[in-house]
């Protein structure tokens, strides 16, 4: 057989040189988003980089078989965010220029999303290069993980065990847990059950769907839920959401939104608590699309799709994704920006909703400036990692077997 050498390119398993597979998107948004060290910098965000961000990319070099940007991704999130070790640390979520002028973390506590797919990342990544040294630190962060962000829920919120969102923060007195549906997404949780089947992650796959069917808003997906022993699930608003997300729209961070949430009080004597304003919105988008980049053979995917009609629903008749949903099911903001298109796309083809998934495309496609290569003037981070999974996934670039595992273009 006769592979082709080129300079970004490494030695396969077969002993033949497996090219860098050409991805357009993925070469803009290295450009505008990675710089020489391997560090991917939220330009609306104040410059920091996330440990998102770095879980993210890294995702999406293994998908374009690009191992040199892969190796500097992780080398920069190790020394940077892991105190040298991500096998010994879980990255910290956020760094950035600090009021005193220096560039270090700025908030030490791991987001368990982030934690999830840079462990995906590495294992597969392990198995694909056939690199020992990236599959014992996945190994050793899948274990911290469970440790450290997996908690046991009463049998009033759950039956099986359910991800925190950092180690810190959502667990605040012993009766309330606070949550976020999209910090866990099936494919990589199913990945874990098969590779570690003593862990956590086979009874957490198996309570996802009534975790979703709890936490869902008429229909929608949350940014935020909690419960409180003896009372069950409850809408949870974020108060602080707004100042992280700004005008360019971003996720909540975890230490922010926990630090803002109030502890609940115990269930005995207490009436339950009535519901309370909340959102859908900006971390919410990333539920549907991790349910729809799953294998729909799977039967707690289509379970979990169930949870989730308003959106399909809402866009059967509607344009654009909206921005914000509120728990009742009301639009507060129907100009959902460009990631979100490309979030649902997924998902609306999950659901056989061709029509709706084609108005997403048409409005993608008109949204690609030729300049940059990227989604959007100016292009904006979140949106492009949206574009990057979702466009990945149609262009049959990876896909998510039944087991987690990827299939890749390359290999």
């Amino acid at each position: 057989m006769v592979c082709a050498t080129l300079a970004m390119a490494f030695i396969a398993g077969n002993g033949c040189r497996a090219e860098q597979q050409p991805w357009p998107l993925w070469d803009s948004y290295v450009k505008g988003f990675i710089d020489q060290q391997g560090r991917v910098i939220d330009h609306s965000g104040s410059d920091r980089t996330t440990s998102e961000a770095q879980a993210y990319a890294m995702f999406f070099a293994l998908v374009a078989n690009d191992k040199p940007h892969f190796d500097s991704l992780f080398k920069w999130t190790q020394q940077n965010l892991a105190q040298g070790d991500l096998a010994e640390h879980l990255p910290a979520w956020n760094w950035g220029k600090a009021p005193d002028g220096q560039w270090k973390v700025l908030d030490s506590n791991p987001a368990s999303d982030a934690d999830l797919w840079m462990t995906y990342d590495l294992l597969e990544a392990g198995a694909l290069w056939h690199d020992s040294g990236y599959n014992q630190t996945g190994t050793a962060m899948a274990d911290h993980i469970a440790e450290k962000e997996v908690a046991m829920l009463p049998s009033s919120c759950a039956s099986g065990p359910l991800l925190l969102p950092a180690p810190q923060g959502f667990h605040p007195d012993d009766y309330t847990w606070i949550v976020n549906p999209s910090y866990a997404p099936l494919p990589v949780l199913q990945y874990l059950a098969t590779r570690f089947p003593h862990g956590p992650w086979g009874a957490m796959v198996q309570e996802l769907p009534q975790f979703y069917n709890h936490t869902a808003t008429a229909g929608f997906a949350p940014d935020w839920s909690k419960c409180i022993a003896g009372q069950g699930w409850m809408t949870t608003p974020a108060p602080s959401a707004q100042s992280v997300q700004g005008a360019v729209g971003q996720p909540a961070s975890a230490s922010t939104v926990a630090a803002a949430i109030p502890g609940a009080q115990p269930a005995a004597g207490i009436p339950p608590a009535p519901p309370v304003p909340s959102f859908g919105s900006y971390d919410a988008i990333r539920v549907y699309l991790w349910l729809g980049i799953s294998d729909t053979t799977t039967p707690v995917v289509k379970e979990s799709l169930e949870s989730f009609p308003g959106m399909a629903n809402y866009l059967s008749h509607q344009g654009l994704p909206p921005r914000t949903v509120d728990n009742f099911g009301s639009v507060k903001n129907a100009d959902g920006p460009l990631g979100f298109s490309a979030a649902v796309l997924p998902y609306l083809t999950a659901l056989g909703q061709k029509a709706a998934a084609k108005t997403q495309e048409d409005r993608l496609a008109g949204a690609l400036d030729k300049g940059t290569g990227l989604y959007g003037n100016p292009p904006y981070y979140y949106d492009q990692n949206l574009a990057l999974f979702a466009r990945g996934w149609l262009e049959k670039r990876y896909r998510i077997e039944k087991d987690g595992s990827l299939k890749l273009k390359w290999k």
